[in-house]
């Protein structure tokens, strides 16, 4: 049964897995440095959705086949690993050729397919479908529960970190400045992906 304590936890739950660093933070504080918050919404509605269906899929039974084949996960981690370098590389890159304007932030398809490749989203879907999935609820109405509230829980955690990233463009008038501090989010990038699959 969906009442208030359960509300309560799933949202909580929610609010510190989503606003703590990850990848899709790091990412969305890049983009704000370099497109601004407005160009980057995209992004934003592109993790929030992406998740979510993400999250809908696991309740469905994808969560049973990663406790059944935990190797499967282990692939995803080296996905979102080279993904990360790749990211990492373009934004040192773009820097190099001094051209950072001339890209462009991830789109939001780009951003829901990301999700599939980030081993925290997968560790946030798949603990939410197992500790908080209200069992003696309607199935479509749990996993409504569960995804819809991931969504209204992620979209404005993850926004703070973009407002953050287009904050920091503001008062960098030094392009050398900005070119160490995206340098900086680079390295982060590489770090995340590191850990995610150490």
């Amino acid at each position: 049964m969906i009442d208030l304590p359960l509300i309560l936890a799933l949202a909580a739950y929610y609010l510190v897995m989503f606003i703590t660093p990850g990848p899709n933070n790091t990412m969305l504080t890049i983009s704000g440095i370099k497109f601004g918050f407005k160009r980057t919404v995209p992004h934003i509605f592109g993790i929030s959705t992406g998740h979510a269906i993400q999250i809908s899929i696991v309740c469905l039974g994808l969560g049973s086949l990663f406790q059944k084949f935990p190797h499967i996960q282990e692939y995803l981690k080296w996905a979102c690993l080279i993904y990360l370098l790749y990211l990492a590389w373009s934004m040192i890159g773009s820097i190099k050729r001094d051209d950072v304007e001339s890209g462009r932030p991830l789109r939001f398809y780009e951003a829901s397919l990301f999700q599939w490749v980030n081993p925290k989203a997968w560790t946030i879907a798949t603990i939410a479908s197992t500790a908080f999935f209200p069992n003696d609820e309607n199935i479509l109405i749990a996993i409504i529960f569960i995804s819809l509230t991931a969504f209204i829980i992620n979209l404005p955690c993850i926004s703070l970190w973009a407002l953050f990233g287009a904050s920091i463009k503001k008062f960098i008038n030094n392009q050398l400045l900005k070119k160490i501090i995206e340098c900086i989010f680079a390295i982060l990038l590489v770090l995340t992906g590191i850990y995610l699959v150490l």
